[in-house]
């Protein structure tokens, strides 16, 4: 098996890193600046196309392909899950309300509150931006819970959990909050020291889609996260009883 990750490892571009494999999933790290899927405007470097590549060995001729199940922003690192199979794909993405959802977030300031629940409803405008609304006719049910993990002079960090999984929510609903995250050029402040956004897909824990073992797959933080607010791995260990047992890396 380890000889077999080297001669595959060729296949995938940097930076991308298999957390676990089987005939039905295929569960990855994708780091920051990947698309998860094409664009008008690009769609060879992606992790789609790359992890196309990869199941296929580059046999051209192979049909061997993967699905996409849920996305992450382009600058959004961490635990993306693709399927194998529609099968597997159709499972997973019917159950997705089911999924849990764990970000960590690296936001401007210092949170009034220790944990909260945000609720709005979320709807896109023509520019492909995401607001906060209380009209539900026209927006979709969006819940957010933060709680703080560590602070700074400047910055908090944040565990985030989504009850939801609605386009740009942690970002549109922390902003709405006054605590938009580091490195948000669409939602937050314009800051030249901070480019990258510190928004990171920590883990996942769903149910397998054939065998329905509960799986969790963490992906440790960059090391940006640790430049803006200082280690914080000890504060991880301590959180981790909470979450499903299963943890693959």
């Amino acid at each position: 098996m380890e000889g077999s990750s080297r001669r595959t490892s060729r296949f995938l571009t940097r930076g991308l890193a298999i957390l676990y494999e089987d005939r039905d999933i295929l569960v990855v790290d994708k780091p920051a600046g990947l698309l998860t899927m094409g664009t008008e405007r690009e769609k060879e470097r992606t992790a789609y196309a790359n992890l196309t590549e990869y199941v296929r060995k580059g046999a051209a001729k192979s049909r061997a392909r993967i699905f996409i199940v849920h996305r992450l922003d382009r600058e959004t690192s961490g635990v993306l899950v693709f399927a194998k199979t529609f099968e597997a794909k159709d499972c997973l993405q019917s159950r997705w309300d089911e999924t849990k959802k764990r970000y960590l977030a690296v936001v401007h300031g210092r949170c009034e509150k220790r944990t909260e629940t945000i609720t709005t409803y979320l709807a896109e405008n023509s520019a492909h931006g995401v607001y906060s609304t209380v009209d539900p006719k026209n927006g979709k049910w969006a819940q957010t819970v933060y709680t703080v993990l560590r602070e700074t002079k400047d910055f908090t960090l944040l565990d985030v959990e989504l009850l939801t999984g609605r386009k740009h929510q942690i970002r549109v609903h922390l902003a709405d909050r006054g605590h938009p995250v580091v490195g948000d050029k669409r939602y937050g402040r314009t800051d030249k020291a901070h480019r990258r956004l510190a928004l990171h897909a920590r883990s996942l824990s769903f149910r397998h889609p054939v065998s329905g073992e509960v799986l969790t797959f963490e992906a440790k933080a960059p090391v940006y996260f640790e430049e803006l607010v200082g280690s914080f791995e000890r504060i991880l260990t301590q959180q981790r009883p909470a979450m499903d047992p299963i943890i693959r890396r």
